[in-house]
């Protein structure tokens, strides 16, 4: 089978990172996979390193006359199986560019995140009625899927987003590691986030939150993981200034890091308080290293999550409860202990790569059986 998966966004972030994940598992269960992505891009770097065909093209805006003929030469030239695409963007590039190739390939789209626009004009109609399936990678943005597009409900599927379990495993990392390197001490619980500096995250929160705690319990060490979006430097500076006018000391911001199950290792208690997510990456990659967590009771958290089982929820946006319950996490190990096991199990039951890629796998299969 020959893919061409698409990605055409120039940030760097959970939607570029699951793209190249799938494009790599895929591979590696040897199908043929080509990325098609927008030139000096990060994806594209990021892909080019790990050795995936790339197909750059220049996709800022919606109308490119040119790059639909360039992408409808690749599509006729390449004789794809299929085309499936992570950002509903991409739509208005691959669809004209089907149409001018005559090419009848099925047209997958994973829909990563919601969008407030309703799209029900005659040109999303055109758009829209080419897809095959739509993907959602949770309840939130199914329902969103619904109530924006023109698609018939039996042309959507709920597809969550996935780790890998092999990689992100409790076992084959070292809990020293990130602790050492930060001077950490044994008898200090680390508190952490990871998440790129974009409003919406929660750094607010989490920073209101850590301030509560600290001046509460002496042994707590904070660490913020992540960089900022591309154009948003501002607001990271902005969340570091508040840390400082908080007078939040015990805090650690570690920047971008690539050693993730490392870091996660070496957290004892795991936020994850965004505001709106469509599924959280971040969130099942730190279940998955049995880390106990708090996360925000709202969107694409509540498919993921099982409150006071496999994670506790605090209420959205509010830093005392979410202070309130990490609380209850730094106060009792044996709990943290007990939901990180159970998170662990939960996501080796419905969020692990292989269950999710067969699944994408057998959506591929019977469309092209029918095509």
């Amino acid at each position: 089978m020959k893919i061409l998966y698409s990605c055409l966004s120039k940030s760097w972030g959970g939607m570029e990172m699951i793209t190249l994940i799938f494009i790599r598992k895929l591979i590696e269960r040897n199908y043929h996979v080509e990325l098609l992505c927008a030139e000096e891009s990060r994806m594209q770097i990021e892909a080019n390193n790990l050795g995936i065909i790339i197909h750059p093209v220049k996709a800022s805006g919606y109308v490119h006359p040119f790059t639909i003929l360039k992408i409808a030469s690749l599509i006729k030239n390449n004789n794809y199986d299929l085309v499936h695409t992570q950002a509903s963007k991409d739509l208005w590039l691959l669809v004209p560019a089907l149409k001018i190739a005559s090419s009848q390939i099925p047209l997958f789209l994973t829909k990563q995140m919601g969008s407030f626009i309703v799209k029900k004009d005659f040109l999303h109609r055109f758009l829209y009625q080419r897809v095959t399936i739509a993907f959602a990678i949770s309840t939130t943005i199914k329902n969103n899927l619904i109530g924006t597009t023109p698609l018939p409900a039996n042309k959507i599927e709920l597809l969550y987003n996935a780790v890998d379990v092999k990689k992100f495993d409790p076992v084959k990392t070292d809990r020293n590691k990130v602790r050492k390197e930060f001077n950490i001490a044994d008898e200090e619980i680390v508190i952490g986030m990871i998440a790129r500096f974009s409003p919406g995250k929660g750094h607010e929160e989490f920073l209101q939150s850590a301030k509560i705690l600290s001046s509460k319990h002496k042994n707590l060490k904070i660490i913020v993981v992540g960089e900022a979006s591309r154009g948003e430097d501002e607001y990271a500076n902005n969340i570091k200034s508040l840390a400082e006018k908080l007078g939040i000391n015990n805090i650690i911001f570690a920047g971008f890091r690539s050693d993730t199950p490392d870091v996660l290792s070496a957290f004892d208690i795991f936020i994850f308080p965004s505001h709106a997510e469509a599924f959280g990456i971040a969130l099942i990659e730190a279940m998955a290293m049995e880390r106990a967590s708090v996360c925000a009771n709202a969107d694409g958290v509540l498919d993921i999550a099982v409150d006071d089982v496999t994670n506790l929820l605090f209420q959205n946006k509010n830093a005392e409860d979410l202070a309130s319950k990490t609380e209850l996490l730094i106060n009792d190990g044996n709990k943290r202990l007990q939901m990180g096991k159970a998170a662990r199990e939960r996501v080796l039951k419905i969020f692990d790569l292989e269950i999710i890629t067969d699944r994408t796998i057998e959506f591929y299969n019977k469309s092209l059986n029918n095509n």
